[in-house]
């Protein structure tokens, strides 16, 4: 059934009516022509659909557009500001954390919700909060020490 969704979309008001079933990852892929998030598994499990919902990371193939009315969702396209990348978006490239690109989104956005629960995490910690996003490059170290520096710069070297 088509409702009307109102939610703030990289920070600007946005207003659809949409099948409310319909999963927010094709919203924001179909409708809205922003392509970060990628289509992997469909059912929440690789993480290459990771959207930031009110700043928590959340699989976009498993929410219902509906459950963001009210919301503020953040896409990779809209981590970045106005004055360059997010420190997150320049460590992955840094450290060559990118290889194929596929779950590069995904790993980025989750890696942002860990870092604002936990500005300062252990190796450990990482590897635990990045545990359900898959690389099928094989990237998996050169990310956790992308998030390691990204984390360091954050706060600011210490």
């Amino acid at each position: 059934m088509e409702e009307v969704v109102r939610f703030t979309l990289n920070g600007k008001p946005t207003t659809l009516t949409v099948d409310s079933d319909r999963a927010l990852l094709w919203v924001l892929r179909t409708d809205l022509g922003l392509t970060g998030a990628k289509y992997g598994c469909g059912e929440g499990h690789c993480g290459a659909c990771t959207v930031l919902v009110d700043d928590e990371a959340v699989r976009a193939c498993a929410v219902p557009v509906q459950q963001i009315q009210g919301k503020e969702v953040t896409t990779i396209e809209g981590l970045a500001r106005n004055d360059g990348l997010h420190p997150l978006q320049k460590a992955f490239a840094e450290h060559d954390a990118l290889q194929c690109g596929f779950c590069t989104p995904g790993m980025i956005l989750t890696a942002y919700s860990l870092l604002r629960d936990n500005p300062r995490p252990s190796y450990s910690e990482i590897l635990e909060g990045m545990e359900h996003n898959l690389c099928r490059c094989g990237a998996h170290k050169r990310i956790v020490e992308a998030i390691q520096a990204a984390a360091k710069q954050m706060t600011g070297g210490s």
